[in-house]
């Protein structure tokens, strides 16, 4: 037998320590998979002292993680500490520059640096690999990287947040609002003390990034991403959705085409018959759809210790099976720039919600902004005046070009029949 795979560990959280439960685990199967046995050599951590659940003792610790990169006893190195920059990305340009492989599940460190890093790992000839980076257990990565490979993909959407995702599923079953869903949430783990990243859609847009590089060959373009988080999703409007046949989720959608490469996160009606209506509490899930294979849906696990570890080890015995080519399909310099696509251009419809004052007036106002605009109305509810003497008003949009809904809320905007901001949100008709 090969001699073993020397890994070295940077971060002993949730998913580190799962990397080495996973390995001491299901050692004899990944030994026999991978054709030799994976060995951690060393470890590094900011605390020691706190508890992993899982026995340290017999591993080396290392106080700088970047030692990690230079040690004669390693073979790759696992970077699960985080952040888009500082250590995680100096430990992942140095190991990769010392021919290292490397395996991450920093989907921040990738949007932002990914090209870099793998432009670096071409010349030094070392694996760079990141199936965790996103939807956690599920694998995308590998599946549009290799699967999908002879495919051209037009399009890749999903939900990719399981925090989000947990929280409209729980708002949807239960009738709960936003902030009590929220709370549940990081009660049992799944979101942070600070959600922003997540409700806002920083951490979608982070994947999305990395899953149009893969699926159309397209450098990595976060910036341009156009993002909307979930903050402002009311109970009513998960109710609403649900009166007209459609479920709220987070989606983050990517096009390539003619036009150029449209990137959006935004919250979505999903109709009830699609895939994506039945994606409930913290599971992730991704369409791709490719002109000869057809549309591929993967579901499962988009986070947490089991999942993540899986993704990881995945990747490490890939590495040992020396079966690993190019981090984004093929090489940096054959990844092509497209302009970003003009979202305005877009033809879809829409949901709307307005939150308006009880007088008369008001509906006639805001239907003469839609046909001045150009929008034509499918359906509108309008419910009874409630204690604080608002009227809750529901539209859905005919498919049209969508700058005229965006036009059609600018004529609005300051309104002294507007009570609150609008909220738009997209159909998926996908």
């Amino acid at each position: 037998m090969k001699q073993p795979l020397r890994i070295a560990l940077a971060g002993v959280g949730t998913v580190g320590a799962g990397v080495i439960k996973l390995l001491g685990a299901n050692r004899d199967i990944i030994e026999r998979r991978a054709g030799r046995p994976l060995a951690v050599m060393a470890i590094s951590a900011r605390d020691r002292q706190r508890e992993s659940g899982v026995s340290l003792s017999a591993i080396d610790w290392v106080d700088d993680p970047l030692a990690h990169a230079k040690r004669d006893d390693v073979d790759a190195v696992v970077e699960v500490i985080g952040g888009e920059d500082g250590v995680a990305l100096a430990l992942a340009r140095e190991t990769l520059k010392r021919g290292k492989a490397l395996v991450t599940a920093n989907k921040a460190m990738i949007a932002h640096h990914g090209l870099e890093l793998a432009a670096c790992a071409e010349k030094s000839g070392a694996a760079f690999k990141y199936e965790a980076a996103v939807a956690g257990g599920i694998p995308v990565i590998k599946g549009l990287r290799e699967g999908a490979a002879a495919n051209e993909i037009s399009r890749v959407y999903g939900i990719l947040n399981g925090t989000c995702n947990y929280i409209l599923t729980t708002m949807e079953s239960e009738g709960r609002n936003f902030a009590e869903a929220l709370g549940e949430a990081q009660a049992k783990g799944f979101a942070e003390a600070d959600p922003s990243f997540d409700i806002d859609g920083v951490d979608t847009a982070h994947k999305l990034a990395i899953l149009a590089s893969l699926a159309f060959g397209t450098r990595l373009d976060f910036p341009t991403i156009a993002v909307t988080g979930v903050r402002h999703v009311t109970a009513a409007d998960i109710a609403e959705a649900q009166a007209l046949g459609f479920r709220v989720r987070l989606v983050g959608l990517a096009e390539a085409g003619p036009e150029g490469l449209f990137q959006r996160v935004h919250p979505c009606l999903v109709p009830a018959d699609h895939p994506l209506a039945n994606v409930a509490g913290s599971l992730n899930a991704v369409v791709a759809e490719g002109n000869y294979v057809g549309r591929l849906f993967f579901e499962g696990h988009g986070a947490g210790e089991g999942p993540t570890a899986s993704a990881v080890v995945a990747d490490l015995i890939d590495i040992a099976r020396d079966e690993y080519g190019p981090a984004f399909a093929m090489p940096v310099d054959k990844l092509v720039t497209l302009a970003p696509a003009p979202g305005g251009i877009r033809r879809g419809r829409a949901y709307l919600r307005f939150t308006v004052a009880d007088r008369p007036g008001v509906l006639a106002e805001i239907t003469a902004a839609m046909r001045d605009a150009g929008v034509s109305i499918e359906s509108m509810i309008q419910r009874s005046a409630q204690a604080t003497g608002a009227v809750l008003l529901v539209m859905v949009t005919h498919i049209g070009a969508e700058h005229c809904v965006t036009d059609a809320l600018v004529r609005l905007k300051g309104s002294p029949n507007m009570l609150r901001p609008p909220m738009l949100m997209h159909i998926l008709d996908v």
